[in-house]
């Protein structure tokens, strides 16, 4: 029988959901040259072509993945909107 998870654990979900922080990251250097690992990890960013932005969310994994490619791109803060 499949092992399902209870309610609290879907608030606890939507409730970090709700503050999660986003960040704004622009692709400064190219992937040309460089290993097919920082190539893939710039697509999985959402970074198709050089000098473009995308905001992504602020979760640990996409830490791992920023501070993989950290000499390719500039991370900031994105600025909320009211």
């Amino acid at each position: 029988m499949p092992k399902t998870t209870g309610a609290a654990g879907k608030r606890g979900s939507k409730k970090a959901a709700a503050s999660t922080s986003r960040l704004s990251v622009k692709q400064v250097r190219s992937g040309i040259g460089h290993a097919a690992t920082f190539r893939r990890t710039l697509e999985a960013l959402g970074l198709r072509h050089h000098q473009q932005t995308v905001l992504v969310n602020d979760n640990p994994s996409i830490r791992g993945m920023l501070f993989k490619v950290r000499h390719l791109v500039q991370v900031t803060p994105a600025e909320e909107k009211s």
